[in-house]
């Protein structure tokens, strides 16, 4: 009788026995193509979505693969309907094909021309097309490539683009690869991404993502677009860039609030593109006004609605994304798949600590006693005024003053939602704070004084989620956050597991008023990290 962790269920999904010996090796394999739904202490809830099938298939897994995980660590035979649903799904990609023509025009292919009859049937489709060519080929209008793939995905018949890409100006960039060198899961990254045209290279925060983008540069050798998500991180990528090719100050341009710059590599902020004038976009023509031969989505997890609309005229340019989890909350994870592209390579975090490329990291949840006072408010209070009132209690001021004794001398950021809740810790402390509202260059100021160890406690809010290198950064306190959002609490983490010079494990605190839904919503913060193999050990506050 097998004896796995797992138990595969028939409305897809798979309980994992978090506590067997197994469960770690289970656990890597099913986020190929599983998510974690619930994970409470002993058992997780992974579910097996079509997404989650498909972008396992994009990255060469097919169903023998994923039949085999599930054969592999069930404790049960697994359901013939389950088995026969995997494999048609599976199969389903790629029997949909967008490719050149004789002409040069668009055509949607297929060697089945039921599947050709069944989806070109579908007005929403139909309407994108042009002339029937045979019974397995219709022609396609160019404008309508990113616009089909939405739609055939809709139907459950996720398309392969094989239509290639335009070359755009050529521009030379190569890698200086002077006392660090590319590592073995960067190029691998790059190589996947490449042979697959376009789409997502998954890596943990700290892991050089940065790097693959700069790397991919260098073997597209070509005008490159990049959009990050705000202005300190186009700077950061610009350093970066600096340090690591051959591109000069002068080939780099910035296109953000304070400066519009364009050049062969030119870094745009989202917020830009997306800012209106008069009701338009005034500054989205940017992205195809250029003939750019590569764009870089940055955190692509974050990706604006405005630009998934324009990225769907984009879709002859090759295109990265870049991010740590593609968790989005909006639910448009199928907007990513069909206008960027699918997951083309994913390293689990524990894989990347294992080679000592991230620092390990240990996760805490410090649960709070609210006040008799504050907690008959609570009682009291609508529940749209719930999580503010529970997450922003001046209660967790005490306990932060406690966990900065015990690490005392250890660079600590300290990161919230509310920003009146921040102002009153940043008094209490005397340390430091950083909102929205600080200037770039006093932004840039407090990072560069804690990087180099001028500031040991840093106050900053949901401004530092993203895209910032604070490499000797050792402990995280968290004490508000943005709800229940998976890709928060992984970013936050993120900004910790920088490799530290001594070798020392990053602590993760996140603060939590008991019995309240700011521990409801910790619950479902977690479940991506959990996913990844970190444990969240619950310590009382009284213990302090």
């Amino acid at each position: 009788m097998p004896s796995g962790p797992l138990i595969v269920q028939s409305d897809k999904t798979a309980l994992l026995e978090v506590d067997h010996p197994q469960a770690k090796d289970a656990r890597h394999d099913l986020a190929v193509f599983a998510e974690l739904e619930r994970a409470p202490e002993h058992v997780h809830t992974y579910r097996i979505t079509k997404l989650g099938l498909w972008n396992a298939r994009a990255a060469g897994h097919d169903s023998s693969f994923v039949l085999g995980v599930l054969d592999e660590y069930s404790k049960f035979p697994i359901p013939a309907s389950i088995r026969v649903d995997i494999e048609q799904t599976m199969s389903r990609y790629g029997r949909l094909v967008i490719r050149r023509g004789d002409t040069g025009g668009l055509e949607l292919y297929s060697a089945e021309p039921a599947v050709l009859l069944e989806t070109t049937r579908q007005r929403k489709v139909n309407d994108l097309l042009l002339d029937r060519i045979d019974p397995n080929t219709w022609a396609i209008a160019d404008w309508a490539r990113g616009q089909i793939k939405q739609e055939l995905l809709k139907l459950g018949w996720p398309a392969e683009d094989l239509a290639g890409y335009t070359p755009g100006i050529p521009h030379e960039i190569d890698l200086v690869q002077d006392g660090w060198h590319l590592r073995d899961y960067q190029a691998l990254a790059v190589e996947k991404f490449w042979a697959g045209g376009s789409g997502v290279v998954v890596l943990p925060c700290g892991a050089g993502k940065t790097i693959v983008g700069a790397a991919t540069m260098a073997k597209a050798n070509t005008n490159t677009l990049i959009l990050v998500t705000n202005t300190v991180s186009a700077r950061q990528w610009k350093a970066e860039l600096l340090k690591r090719t051959t591109l000069t100050e002068e080939e780099i341009g910035e296109y953000s609030g304070s400066m519009k710059e364009v050049a062969a590599v030119t870094i745009a902020t989202y917020q830009i593109l997306t800012t209106k004038r008069k009701a338009e976009y005034a500054h989205l023509a940017l992205l195809n006004d250029h003939d750019w031969g590569l764009i870089v989505y940055d955190e692509v997890h974050l990706l604006p609605a405005p630009i998934f609309k324009m990225t769907a005229d984009l879709q002859a340019r090759r295109r990265l994304g870049l991010t740590a989890t593609l968790v989005r909350e909006d639910g448009k994870e199928g907007d990513v798949f069909s206008l960027i592209g699918p997951k083309r390579f994913d390293a689990p975090w524990k894989e990347i600590e294992a080679q000592g490329y991230i620092a390990p990291a240990a996760c805490y949840e410090v649960r709070i006693d609210l006040p008799v006072d504050e907690h008959f408010e609570y009682a009291i209070a609508n529940q749209e005024d719930r999580y503010r009132l529970s997450a922003s209690s001046p209660a967790k001021i005490p306990v932060i003053q406690k966990l900065l004794a015990k690490h005392i001398g250890e660079p600590t950021l300290i990161i919230g939602q509310y920003i009146d809740q921040l102002v009153a810790v940043s008094t209490a402390l005397k340390a430091e704070l950083i909102t929205g509202d600080t200037p770039i260059t006093e932004r840039e100021r407090l990072f560069a004084d804690f990087r180099e160890g001028r500031i040991g406690v840093l106050v900053v809010s949901k401004v530092a989620n993203f895209s910032i290198d604070l490499p000797e950064a050792s402990v995280a306190i968290q004490i508000s956050g943005s709800y229940g959002s998976r890709q928060e609490e992984a970013q936050r983490l993120g900004r910790i597991l920088r490799p530290k010079a001594d070798g020392r494990t990053a602590s993760f605190y996140t603060l939590i008023s008991r019995d309240t839904v700011d521990q409801d919503f910790a619950q479902n913060r977690q479940r991506f990290l959990a996913e990844q193999g970190y444990a969240y050990e619950i310590l009382d506050a009284v213990d302090f």
